[in-house]
């Protein structure tokens, strides 16, 4: 591939969020097509198959599965890796410059589609496989937070049996997962085991945190080239509902307050933006959100999410989303384009992606060494007698 090859953006998966993941990958492919780049809108549909879907679809031709014109994508980890648009006799390779990846949720964002493209050869956004995952777990999230010196709430593993360090009420969230599907508050830890039990979103494991009603939902993003920066904070402004918790922001506040029929979708929720706020709370924000990108490792554009505690002045990292809704373009817009913010992380991804050391072949001096691999089995087949 060459860098005259077009970008690519991948969007759908096998998440919850898959639905978000569309909105957002058809944005992307809009600002970057509109800007004059060359784009291949690929997308990853819940039956697991791959298409390149018609240029300049729209969320609607969706809603029955894969829209009408798509080509099947073959995906080939051996042999000659790469993506092959299927034709009645043969495939043709796509030549790709790099992906721009907008799955939310699920193995996507968790770095399974990050492995799936390094094993591929080709340069994609959306952070390290390893990176992706701490940032999917919340408890290995919040662990390193605690470690790090990062603010953070006490987040703890809902067991079974060894109940939380900290009295209730409680949040419960899903252990791997997005931001905000799923999540329950409950008074006691009884209450927690019962929910978890009962909800396919908990059942694969479940944290439980503080309930802390007068903290406020703060974001902020930063992107990691040409250099790391980040934008002004936002507070979202929560829509008064009566199925929503106190001090819970939502999936619904986060990506249907826009309505219906909107063309920037979620990108048009309520907000502040930029946030108003006591002296020094934007910078210990700011800090935070760059502590955060060197804790964990993540690249290209990303978003921090904050809590604040607007009477004691204290701010706390909440989550951290490595592919967040809408690319985070909003907080970008004052000082970046839209189709800026997207073409650095694609740059990033093709020149300066995350290497890590290759598999190989040593010298074969274990393999010589370990003579006959039954000798290897003495003493493994049970107990005896």
């Amino acid at each position: 591939m060459s860098d005259s090859s077009p970008w690519a953006v991948l969007f759908g998966g096998p998440s919850p969020e898959h639905e978000i993941s569309i909105l957002t990958g058809l944005q992307a492919e809009r600002v970057l097509t509109k800007s004059g780049e060359d784009v291949l809108p690929i997308y990853w549909a819940p039956s697991g198959e791959w298409f390149l879907v018609p240029s300049g679809s729209e969320a609607k031709d969706f809603i029955d599965g894969v829209p009408r014109g798509s080509k099947p994508i073959e995906v080939r980890l051996s042999g000659n890796p790469g993506l092959y648009v299927k034709k009645r006799i043969g495939a043709d390779e796509l030549e790709i410059s790099a992906v721009l990846m907008t799955l939310h949720g699920g193995i996507g964002e968790g770095g399974g589609a990050a492995a799936v493209f390094a094993l591929l050869g080709i340069p994609a956004t959306g952070s390290s496989l390893f990176a992706g995952a701490v940032g999917m777990d919340k408890l290995a999230f919040g662990g390193l937070m605690e470690v790090a010196g990062v603010p953070t709430l006490r987040r703890e593993l809902l067991s079974a049996t060894i109940a939380p360090t900290f009295v209730g009420p409680y949040i419960v969230k899903p252990r791997f997962g997005g931001s905000s599907i799923g999540i329950e508050i409950v008074e006691d830890v009884d209450a927690a085991r019962a929910v978890s039990r009962a909800s396919a979103h908990l059942r694969a494991g479940a944290v439980v945190e503080p309930y802390r009603p007068e903290l406020v939902d703060l974001n902020i993003s930063f992107r990691t080239f040409p250099s790391l920066e980040t934008t002004a904070v936002e507070r979202p402004i929560r829509e008064a509902r009566s199925d929503a918790a106190p001090g819970l922001y939502s999936y619904a506040d986060k990506y249907l307050s826009g309505g219906a029929g909107s063309e920037t979708g979620f990108m048009s929720a309520p907000r502040e933006f930029p946030a108003k706020l006591a002296a020094g709370l934007a910078d210990q924000a700011r800090d935070i959100a760059l502590r955060v990108a060197e804790v964990t490792g993540l690249t290209g554009i990303v978003r921090v999410d904050l809590l604040l505690d607007e009477q004691k002045g204290e701010l706390f990292v909440n989550e951290v989303n490595s592919i967040p809704g809408a690319m985070a373009l909003y907080l970008w817009a004052p000082t970046v384009t839209a189709a800026q913010v997207l073409k650095d992380a694609l740059i990033e991804a093709r020149d300066h992606r995350v290497v890590m050391p290759a598999s190989g072949f040593g010298s074969g001096a274990a393999l010589r060494a370990a003579g006959g691999i039954a000798g290897k089995l003495v003493g493994l087949d049970g107990p005896r007698g």
